[in-house]
C-alpha cells in the first residue's frame, strides 16, 4: 500500500511538471544568450534536463524502465552517449526538422510504453534508448550551439552528470518501489505522468499561443 502511495505521488508531480515550466524557459536558462564561460557551460548543462519538463520526463522513464532489467546501468549509459551523439550532430550542422515535436512524441512514447507494463529485451531497450538519446541530444544541443570550446565542454560534462544522476536515481526508486517481484503497477503509474507531460509539451507545440 505504501508503495503504490509512494508511485502515486511521483506519477502527480510529474504531470504537474509541464504547468511549473514554459517551453521557452525549460530550453533557455541562460536567457536565450549562448553560455560564454565555463561557469555558464557548467549551469546550463546542468540546468537544462531539470527545468526542461520534457527532457527531465524522459530522463525518468529511461531510468524507470531500464529499473526491470538486470543491466539498467549499461542502459542508461547508452542512453548518455546516444544523447551526446545527438549533441554532436545539431554543432556539427545536422538538420533535424520539427525536432521539438519529435521530443515530444518520444516522452508520449515512452510513457505509453510505461502504461503498457510490457516486458521489453534489453536489446530492445538499447535501441529504444539509443533512438530517444539521439533525439533529445540534438534538441539540446541547440543552447550550446556556436559557443567557444570552454563553455561547450562545460555543457557537455554538466549535462552528462545530471542526466547520469536522475536517470540511476529514478532506476533505484523504481526498483525500491516495485520489490523483488518487478510489480510493474508502479511503472504504469509513473507512466501516465510521462505521457501527460509530452502530450501537454507537444500542446505547447502545434498549438500556437493565445
Amino acid at each position: 500500500m505504501l508503495m503504490n502511495l509512494q508511485s502515486a505521488r511521483l506519477g502527480s508531480i510529474l504531470v504537474a511538471l509541464p504547468l511549473s515550466a514554459t517551453n521557452a524557459f525549460a530550453h533557455h536558462i541562460m536567457g536565450g544568450r549562448t553560455p560564454a564561460t565555463f561557469g555558464d557551460g557548467m549551469l546550463s548543462g546542468l540546468g537544462h534536463p531539470i527545468i526542461g519538463p520534457d527532457h527531465f520526463a524522459a530522463v525518468v522513464a529511461v531510468g524507470c524502465i531500464a529499473a526491470m532489467h538486470s543491466a539498467g546501468a549499461l542502459l542508461v549509459v547508452a542512453f548518455i552517449a546516444a544523447m551526446m551523439a545527438g549533441v554532436a550532430l545539431h554543432l556539427n550542422g545536422a538538420t533535424v526538422p520539427a525536432a521539438e515535436i519529435l521530443v515530444a512524441l518520444s516522452v508520449i512514447g515512452l510513457g505509453a510504453l510505461m502504461l503498457s507494463r510490457r516486458q521489453m529485451s534489453s536489446a530492445s531497450a538499447f535501441v529504444l534508448f539509443a533512438l530517444v538519446g539521439l533525439v533529445h541530444g540534438y534538441a539540446l544541443g541547440e543552447s550550446i550551439y556556436g559557443a567557444e570550446q570552454t563553455p561547450l565542454y562545460a555543457y557537455l560534462l554538466g549535462l552528462a552528470v545530471i542526466q547520469n544522476a536522475i536517470a540511476l536515481a529514478s532506476m533505484a526508486t523504481m526498483r525500491s518501489v516495485a520489490g523483488q517481484s518487478k510489480d510493474l503497477s508502479p511503472l504504469r503509474l509513473v507512466g501516465a505522468g510521462i505521457a501527460g507531460i509530452g502530450l501537454a509539451v507537444l500542446m505547447q507545440q502545434v498549438v500556437p499561443a493565445a
